[in-house]
């Protein structure tokens, strides 16, 4: 996969009196988990239906390589948005052609511990069964980038938590670059190779932090934390974007 930059000069609505996203340039590198941090209400949704091509009406460009197109997307919402009369497994089988192999399927559903559960339709779902099933819907597709709006909202710390390892562990078997909205800087820290940290409207970037936690290190709470303070002591503007 080649890396992806975006250039968005101005994302104004037409019944807003400023710009909703101005002057942003963000730089997306191969297989990347990439968290974008920000106040509530400063464009972060407004930014992924861009760059999933959702919304067109913008001065700026995405570039995948050298080429002026969208790259492959799989989106994750807050919602889960699963087709109720479907099961599981035919909620996934959807985004797939009809020639995919049926093996896809069922190593996501095996990584994503819904083996048992690819029959069952989504009324009989936790949430958190929910999340997991649009992660795989979104992995199917083998993407390019992975969009996260804010997929783990609502969900109780321990639901959360599992959920976050189980889709650590399917991206790293699985790489993608993602880019991950979340207000939750735990959260970030946890999940993020680097962080972006956007301001209010219009949205810009005001730092980008690479998380220099291991991997192996990111399920001890002790460590983030650490890293957490360390972040809001030695970079006092990121307290406000909270």
């Amino acid at each position: 996969m080649t890396d992806i930059q975006i250039n968005i000069n101005n994302k104004t609505y037409p019944t807003a009196t400023q710009p909703s996203i101005a002057n942003l340039k963000l730089s997306l590198n191969s297989n990347e988990f990439i968290c974008l941090v920000g106040p509530s209400g400063c464009g972060k949704t407004t930014l992924l239906n861009i760059i999933a091509g959702l919304d067109n009406d913008y001065d700026g460009e995405i570039l995948v390589g050298q080429q002026h197109t969208h790259p492959k997307i799989g989106y994750i919402f807050q919602n889960p948005r699963l087709l109720p009369w479907r099961t599981v497994r035919e909620n996934i089988e959807l985004v797939l052609g009809e020639h995919q192999s049926p093996d896809v399927i069922d190593a996501l559903l095996e990584v994503m511990q819904l083996t048992q559960a690819q029959q069952v339709y989504p009324e009989r779902l936790s949430l958190g069964m929910s999340r997991r099933v649009s992660i795989i819907r979104a992995f199917a597709i083998d993407p390019e980038v992975l969009l996260m709006d804010e997929p783990f909202v609502s969900l109780d710390a321990p639901t959360a938590r599992q959920v976050r390892e189980l889709l650590v562990k399917l991206w790293q078997q699985r790489p993608h670059t993602v880019l991950f909205v979340t207000h939750d800087l735990r959260e970030a820290i946890a999940l993020a190779d680097r962080l972006i940290f956007l301001s209010a409207s219009p949205m810009q970037a005001v730092s980008e932090i690479i998380v220099p936690i291991a991997r192996s290190d990111r399920g001890n709470e002790l460590a983030i934390e650490s890293f957490r303070q360390q972040l809001l002591q030695n970079h006092p503007e990121i307290k406000q974007l909270l």
